[in-house]
């Protein structure tokens, strides 16, 4: 008999991405695909690319070359590119990397089962062919929410080319029953299709695709379309579904949170939509990311500091802080109203844990723009910041913009600024020492054998962790999962070390 047909999805990119990948496991597994981690194991790797920054596409290039060399060494008959890079290159990526056998863009996800069955007896299809996404849409937002459902939108769990709901299998996975790849949307109850594909005790939840915007240096409208919110009530369904199998931090995720609603005739739904996510059973923490400055509404403000569970962090996209040149990236603000901005937000929680990213060597920018943004800086005392430099991105605004500097001065402003920022985030880490939190258990280091985990104002993966120990310096007995409440005690960097404290009784 002929062993079931295998896949490993290997993800690179944001979060945004992860939802992506787990959609395309679930609808794989509904079709009877064994999932494994192990590209190794697998007849199909899929590669789920990013096409964000140079640094990024040199990643997603490095995997799948990765992916190819295992179809002399191991078990991989072929390898498959999805994802940002193949949507936005396509027949391009295909002619420059011939070990991928297939390139599929975003059209390619409600059906990607037969596709792959295809590939893997031989055929080759046709490669995808780039389009400006931002066009099969109406400029309307309120008139996209019916035409949408024509438009393949990655992550929003839209039905199968026949027009039906995919109904999950049984699951086959070469993993022990009783792990998290395992764990498959019902066919029964609300339509979910994902399958999760790690043990983590926090997920991303996408809450739209696109963006509206036009940032001069961005590329991400052109791959990714225009701004699609998902209707509150499959959000909810699939955070529920979360729930259920083990989640406790949702991570709300999209290209501009700020926009939610706007094509759905109104900009508050998720003022309300964070309150009904938190209230969830199951669902301690909820944590909302990617606000654009320009956009955020003192309502918004009010709602995320007065719903109890949403997590006190502030995810805002600020990129420079000079206003000139900020104009010349098509964007909005200054610094004195991201400062003025940022005093609205420790109004309403003081302890708020704030983090940015910031571009620096932009077309035109002086020392004197530099200057701007270092003092803003130097101000906000913000957590995290993330500090890039600028590159050509393929048919943006910038790309044809003068004032271009040259790599040697971008590479030195982008050392400067990351120094600065260095030690200011590692201030402002040890200004909370003293200071009580909520810390998401998450895992054991396998460095140093510590308890690791996220306060709330600690976001996955980039914003550094909390280690937890009891008060002689040892492991406390916590179950990943659990949300302890904890004293900082020390820092390392911009990582906290923290002592589990006994909550005190609410009045």
């Amino acid at each position: 008999m002929s062993h079931p047909r295998s896949v490993a999805v290997v993800t690179l990119g944001c979060t945004r991405n992860e939802v992506d990948s787990e959609e395309l496991a679930g609808r794989l597994a509904a079709e009877g695909w064994t999932l494994v981690s192990d590209a190794a194991e697998a007849d199909v790797a899929v590669v789920n690319t990013c096409g964000f920054v140079e640094q990024a596409k040199k990643d997603s290039i490095d995997a799948l070359l990765e992916a190819g060399d295992l179809k002399r060494t191991a078990r991989t008959q072929k390898v498959v590119a999805v994802g940002c890079m193949a949507e936005r290159y396509g027949t391009q990526l295909a002619e420059e990397l011939p070990e991928a056998d297939a390139v599929l863009g975003f059209d390619s996800y409600a059906d990607m089962s037969s596709h792959l069955q295809r590939i893997l007896e031989g055929e080759r299809p046709a490669s995808h062919v780039p389009r400006d996404r931002r066009r099969l849409l109406p400029v309307s937002p309120v008139a996209r929410h019916t035409a949408s459902t024509a438009v393949a939108l990655p992550g929003h769990q839209q039905p199968s080319p026949a027009g039906q709901p995919v109904t999950p299998r049984e699951v086959v996975t070469r993993e022990e029953p009783s792990t998290p790849l395992a764990q498959v949307a019902p066919a029964s109850g609300p339509r979910v299709v994902r399958a999760r594909l790690d043990g983590r005790p926090w997920a991303p939840l996408k809450l739209a695709s696109g963006c509206d915007r036009r940032c001069a240096f961005c590329a991400i409208p052109m791959f990714r379309g225009a701004f699609v919110s998902r209707p509150p009530q499959d959000v909810v369904a699939e955070a529920q579904w979360l729930a259920e199998r083990g989640v406790k931090e949702v991570f709300l995720v999209s290209e501009n949170t700020t926009s939610y609603g706007k094509d759905l005739g109104d900009l508050r739904l998720v003022d309300g939509l964070i309150g009904e996510l938190a209230s969830l059973e199951g669902i301690a923490r909820v944590r909302v990311s990617y606000l654009q400055p320009a956009e955020i509404r003192p309502d918004l403000l009010d709602a995320m500091a007065r719903t109890p569970g949403v997590a006190p962090y502030f995810d805002i996209s600020f990129q420079h802080a000079s206003g000139p040149l900020l104009r010349r990236m098509r964007r909005f603000g200054d610094r004195e109203s991201f400062l003025a901005l940022l005093e609205q937000v420790r109004a309403r929680v003081p302890e708020a844990g704030i983090r940015t990213n910031v571009i620096v060597g932009f077309p035109g920018e002086t020392e004197e723009d530099l200057a701007e943004l270092t003092a803003f800086l130097e101000e906000a005392r913000l957590d995290v910041v993330g500090v890039f430099g600028y590159s050509d991105e393929d048919g943006t605004e910038a790309e044809g913009y003068d004032g271009k500097l040259d790599e040697a001065t971008i590479l030195e402003r982008v050392a400067r600024v990351g120094a600065l920022v260095e030690e200011l985030t590692a201030q402002r880490a040890e200004d909370r020492i003293g200071t009580v939190v909520e810390v998401l258990v998450e895992d054991v280091d396998e460095d140093d054998g510590r308890l690791v985990g996220r306060a709330g104002q600690q976001g996955p993966d980039v914003d550094g962790v909390t280690y937890l120990e009891d008060e002689e310096g040892g492991m406390p007995s916590l179950a990943v999962g659990s949300l302890v409440t904890a004293r900082v005690v020390a820092t390392e960097g911009v990582d906290l070390v923290a002592v589990p404290v006994a909550r005190e009784p609410e009045a």
